[in-house]
């Protein structure tokens, strides 16, 4: 089955870990791979927190939606695109910038699959691609994800 087809009701049930490890204090040690992002619901109005997997490129946070530009989260920003970031120690309000362009995206993978390997190669080839694809492959896969940048605002050191 692919990942990006998971019922949503499964799919929330991964968001709870992170956050209780974030709230007992254990930030600096998942914060190495996974963040905590708050939006604002397009729907309801009310703050929705999204434990993602990112990348800091550059010193610029990024992280992939597997969904898409369906995701709830991503819909979220492109309703409004200001956010609150918890990562590590810090925490940050941020504006988000949604990026669609494959060849973007592409790179974002390609960045991905450099820097952990086994990890992303599992979740390609749960994808029903090899776990080294090529560059077109890369692309074609790309067409239906998204990459949101988060661009700070305002730091705050200490998470609060």
């Amino acid at each position: 089955m692919r990942l990006d087809r998971l019922p949503r009701f499964v799919l929330r049930w991964f968001k709870l870990p992170p956050q209780v490890l974030y709230a007992v204090g254990l930030g600096p040690l998942i914060g190495r791979v996974v963040l905590l992002l708050t939006t604002t619901g397009r729907k309801s109005g009310l703050e929705r927190v999204t434990p993602l997997q990112y990348e800091d490129v550059d010193g610029v946070i990024c992280a992939g939606a597997m969904r898409g530009a369906r995701a709830d989260w991503v819909r979220n920003l492109q309703a409004n695109p200001h956010c609150r970031v918890r990562v590590k120690r810090r925490a940050f309000t941020a504006q988000a910038e949604v990026v669609t362009e494959v060849d973007k995206v592409a790179d974002f993978l390609e960045l991905r699959l450099r820097r952990h390997p086994r990890m992303i190669g599992a979740m390609m080839r749960a994808e029903g691609l090899p776990a080294k694809p090529d560059r077109r492959q890369l692309e074609m896969y790309a067409g239906a994800l998204a990459v949101v940048v988060l661009h700070p605002v305002d730091m705050h050191p200490s998470g609060e």
